[in-house]
């Protein structure tokens, strides 16, 4: 056999599937380094790609790079709670986190890069890219439970229990996936009960949601 005919054919990548070949490697890179000490070429070096490439499909550099990977990785997040409205509230809300942890196992980069803050190349967008996915999740959830006019403290229960499940989420990565998956989405399902448990001693809207959630029809 020749060498020419041993060579395995190059395929060369759609726009789309360059596209999410650069995005991949950013969000890897963003993860695991601050952003301000990412470069074009490192991304560039990852994708296995040249430079010039890179600004092909960014051409407002770093800063249009980094909005569009926190974009990738959001967008895939937020269909996390797309669930049927069928069943008890409770099941639902475990299938829901299944497939978020799942998201935070496969994607931990993405994940971490989606949710780290404190960066010089923050900005209002950036921002509002990850707290577009908070807002998307706790209307999912508010509409699971049937509450078309949350009351402020509900509201304010739902989204600090999203908020938990952030912090839960990144504590896991760094303890090394600990506990397994299933317990550490029983333990946030429970979590859920008893911070709008706490809240139903406040306030008559959730205590009437709480009575309805631990009723033997909806358990």
């Amino acid at each position: 056999m020749s060498p020419a005919a041993s060579t395995p054919a190059y395929r060369r990548l759609s726009v789309e599937e360059r596209r999410a070949q650069l995005l991949e490697s950013a969000l890897s890179l963003f993860a695991h380094r601050a952003p301000e000490e990412v470069s074009l070429d490192d991304v560039a070096e990852a994708a296995g790609v040249s430079r010039p490439l890179v600004y092909r499909y960014f051409p407002g550099g770093k800063q249009q790079l980094y909005e569009a990977a926190l974009r990738s990785a959001a967008e895939e997040l937020r269909t996390c709670f797309d669930e049927p409205h069928e069943g008890p509230l409770l099941p639902r809300l475990s299938r829901a986190l299944d497939r978020y942890l799942a998201f935070v196992d496969g994607h931990d980069a993405g994940f971490t890069a989606l949710l780290q803050g404190g960066s010089v190349v923050e900005t209002s967008r950036t921002s509002a890219i990850v707290d577009g996915v908070r807002r998307a999740a706790a209307e999912h959830i508010l509409s699971h439970l049937e509450v078309t006019e949350p009351g402020p403290r509900l509201r304010m229960t739902v989204r600090m229990w999203i908020t938990a499940v952030e912090a839960a989420s990144l504590i896991w990565l760094d303890e090394g996936k600990q506990p397994p998956l299933a317990e550490l989405r029983d333990w946030l399902v429970e979590q859920f009960v008893a911070v709008l448990s706490v809240t139903a001693n406040r306030d008559p809207q959730t205590a009437a949601l709480v009575g309805r959630l631990l009723s033997p029809a909806d358990g």
